[in-house]
């Protein structure tokens, strides 16, 4: 749930086939002895098979680079091929069905509005910043969710409020990751974008070179362009469409406080949270 007095909205590498991977310690992020070692290398087995180039990977290859016995890689592939995880054929396997079925799941019960609050209230580096979601309508957003953990950021958008895009880290985020076809029709026939203070941007042949750094950096940077005093950081959240994504993330930090260290540690920050609410199906995590 949304944190108290804040509304929701809800919305519906490769790896080389002949290198072996890294054999695991067994131990868990908090270096404890795992107590379940089987379902670890099980795990690597179905990551494997995700990530090989080829469809299918023989036993042998499987077994070479987990670097198991072949009686121990024998009986987690059984296992895997026993629960529908996996499909033999012969002595070659690839990924069974039965992982469409738990991913399609997954998906109807996935919020990311609910995950991005619940990210943010566990994270290091976000539970005390102000944190916002953000979609695209035509050329301004909306703000869906807001995480508040920095009471000095109050006088920032809220849950609801529309901003141009051009005054907004989150909006040149989103709108970054479009086509040039698309931004150009966004913008057709506006020459004078709104002005919020003297540091915003004025007009679109300003805005299509922020737009090109953007694109360059990864990520979106509003200084002082919307409230005095305030930066912020911006990420588009890669999401299936057609026209791309529509989506995006923002962390919004005083700027007497943001030196480069911060800088970086926020944007840190901000690219897991990407990963925890973006869409599974574009190879996010």
């Amino acid at each position: 749930m949304a944190p108290p007095g804040q509304k929701s909205t809800r919305f519906s590498a490769e790896r080389p086939s002949a290198e072996p991977l890294p054999r695991r310690t067994d131990e868990t992020a908090a270096g404890s002895k795992s107590k379940s070692p089987a379902i670890n290398r099980s795990y690597d087995i179905l990551d494997l098979l995700a990530n090989a180039r080829a469809p299918v990977l023989s036993r042998a290859d499987i077994t070479q680079q987990m670097g198991l016995p072949r009686s121990s890689t024998a009986n987690l592939l059984s296992a895997l091929e026993e629960c529908g995880l996996v499909e033999r054929t012969g002595n070659d396997y690839s990924l069974g069905r039965k992982i469409v079925t738990l991913a399609s799941a997954y998906l109807r019960k996935f919020d990311p509005v609910q995950e991005f609050y619940r990210f943010c209230s566990n994270s290091d580096v976000l539970k005390d910043e102000t944190v916002r979601i953000a979609i695209l309508d035509r050329n301004e957003i909306i703000y869906i969710a807001r995480y508040e953990g920095h009471p000095a950021i109050h006088l920032t958008s809220n849950i609801g409020d529309h901003m141009p895009v051009s005054l907004c880290a989150v909006g040149k985020a989103i709108v970054s990751r479009l086509d040039d076809e698309d931004v150009q029709k966004m913008f057709a026939g506006i020459k004078i974008l709104p002005v919020m203070t003297e540091h915003s941007i004025r007009t679109v042949t300003q805005l299509r070179k922020d737009l090109k750094e953007t694109r360059l950096r990864g990520y979106a940077i509003e200084d002082e362009e919307a409230t005095p005093g305030v930066v912020c950081l911006g990420i588009a959240v890669p999401t299936r469409g057609v026209n791309g994504p529509k989506m995006g993330v923002s962390v919004s930090s005083v700027k007497v406080t943001f030196d480069q260290q911060r800088h970086a540690r926020l944007l840190e920050g901000l690219q897991s949270l990407v990963r925890a609410i973006g869409s599974p199906l574009d190879g996010l995590g």
